[in-house]
């Protein structure tokens, strides 16, 4: 069983070093945050998958991580007036529920749309079953957030996408192929040069672990 939801986002709080030179907030209350959240979107029906850092951990240990990040629809936001939209694009809104960060990825985004409805399972997090986005579902994601990270420059944010993926597919069977043809239907074709390109290297160090870890047996 994965820790809760709550614990997740409490401890990625608690373990960021920006938050004690600024004074550590009482992170307590994200923890009743949290559950309304997921509270509110089972009592009200809504179609929701956790995609993200807290997905990510559902699966892996990785970083830490500060918010949640959902894909919804766009019209199910009228059943969240306690979401405060703070940030949007056509594809993106970031809100705020109480004190904690909402990304909310739209499904009028065509690949968002196939990720809920195709890629989704049941994880237990403490005591609650949550939607949740598949090992394979995360791995699309990941590589479908690549190029536009290249593009602005955000270097920081490539590399732990690229590790994340590493630490996936160290763990869990997934056919890149696969993943690359799903994406060949919303990407550029310049960017799928590039996507090959890092799964190739991605693969070669998988590769690489391998025959190590050979080695020391």
């Amino acid at each position: 069983m994965v820790a809760a939801i709550s614990e997740i986002v409490k401890n990625g709080i608690l373990f960021d070093l920006k938050n004690w030179e600024k004074g550590m907030s009482n992170t307590d209350q994200f923890v009743q945050f949290i559950e309304n959240v997921f509270d509110t979107l089972t009592d009200r029906n809504i179609d929701y998958l956790l995609v993200g850092g807290v997905a990510l951990l559902s699966y892996v240990e990785g970083r830490n991580t500060q918010d949640i990040d959902l894909i919804l629809a766009k019209s199910d936001l009228k059943a969240l007036p306690e979401i405060t939209i703070i940030e949007e694009n056509n594809d993106f809104i970031r809100g705020e529920f109480g004190n904690l960060t909402i990304d909310i990825l739209l499904t009028q985004n065509r690949l968002f749309n196939k990720i809920i409805q195709e890629f989704a399972t049941i994880r237990q997090f403490g005591t609650k079953n949550v939607r949740c986005v598949s090992v394979e579902g995360l791995v699309i994601l990941k590589f479908y957030a690549l190029p536009s990270l290249y593009r602005q420059g955000k270097f920081d944010r490539v590399s732990i996408y690229e590790n994340d993926i590493l630490l996936l597919l160290l763990n869990y069977s997934v056919d890149l192929e696969e993943v690359l043809q799903i994406l060949y239907n919303y990407l550029l074709p310049s960017d799928l040069e590039e996507l090959n390109e890092i799964a190739t290297d991605i693969e070669s160090r998988i590769k690489r672990f391998a025959a190590q870890k050979k080695k020391l047996e």
